[in-house]
């Protein structure tokens, strides 16, 4: 008897405190917390993102102000919040775990920086447009000289212009090249603006399409638009890049020595960089 005792004994303490777990789990998953108070992981995010972008990103999982449960209910709108009013991450996910919100997606990465009268926005590779948020750990080039138009750029949408693209696939020719070339010191931290408003010679045939200039004002006169050189008998688009940065590489700036840098000329018995680019 005295063991059969014990044994309810313990049996009622476990459900005691099994019955106390499971209230403090209830309790945790039901009760509206503040934002403050819900602890949220976001995984994955890149060297360059900084504390704006995270903090955009926080107010951005808040949108709809219906507070935060750490179920998958509000996953779900999390996920929708984040979706609707910030388009720097795309493929977004957000998982419960015990304790936690997990955060997960894509980031997009800008290349360029529209400047439209008082606006300015980035926009990615894809020319999906990003909200303007200061940035210093990457080489974000300017565009100039789009033709004026009456459509306007839509947050989160891209925004299908030819000139613009055409600045853009450039920009990201040059950083694929830094990437293989010269990661330590990107040639793109030099360039400061790319000029496209000859953009397929629509103000002057004669002069370059595109012209790139450096922080300190040099041109570098890219000319015909990638893809296009042998329209305009034009040195190839491997060969520029290879005049570009054996020029860079040699002297180890793009700045002070000369006041333009031509790549439109053929030249032979130039070092290729490899056709990939």
């Amino acid at each position: 008897m005295r063991v059969f005792k014990a044994f309810l004994v313990v049996c009622a303490l476990g459900a005691v405190v099994g019955g106390i777990i499971y209230l403090d789990k209830l309790v945790k998953q039901n009760i509206l917390a503040p934002w403050q108070n819900v602890p949220l992981e976001v995984v994955g995010i890149p060297a360059w993102v900084n504390d704006a972008l995270k903090e955009r990103l926080v107010a951005a999982a808040m949108a709809d102000g219906k507070g935060i449960r750490i179920d998958e209910e509000a996953a779900g709108r999390v996920r929708q919040n984040i979706e609707a009013v910030f388009p720097w991450l795309e493929q977004v996910r957000v998982r419960t775990l015990h304790d936690r919100l997990r955060i997960e997606g894509r980031w997009r990465r800008p290349v360029a920086l529209v400047k439209l009268g008082l606006e300015r926005f980035y926009v990615d590779r894809h020319l999906v447009v990003l909200g303007y948020v200061p940035l210093d750990g990457l080489p974000i080039v300017e565009v100039r000289g789009l033709a004026v138009l009456p459509d306007r750029p839509v947050p989160g949408q891209p925004w299908q212009r030819e000139d613009l693209a055409a600045a853009v696939e450039l920009l990201t020719l040059l950083g694929k090249c830094d990437a293989e070339r010269t990661p330590g010191k990107p040639l793109l931290g030099e360039i400061a603006a790319i000029d496209v408003s000859n953009y397929e010679g629509r103000a002057n045939k004669g002069f370059p399409h595109i012209v790139l200039y450096t922080t300190d004002d040099t041109e570098v006169i890219w000319g015909a638009e990638v893809g296009r050189w042998q329209r305009h008998l034009e040195a190839t688009d491997a060969e520029k890049l290879a005049k570009l940065y054996a020029y860079y590489e040699e002297n180890g700036s793009l700045l002070g020595e000369v006041k333009y840098i031509n790549l439109r000329d053929p030249q032979d018995r130039i070092h290729l960089p490899i056709d990939r680019y």
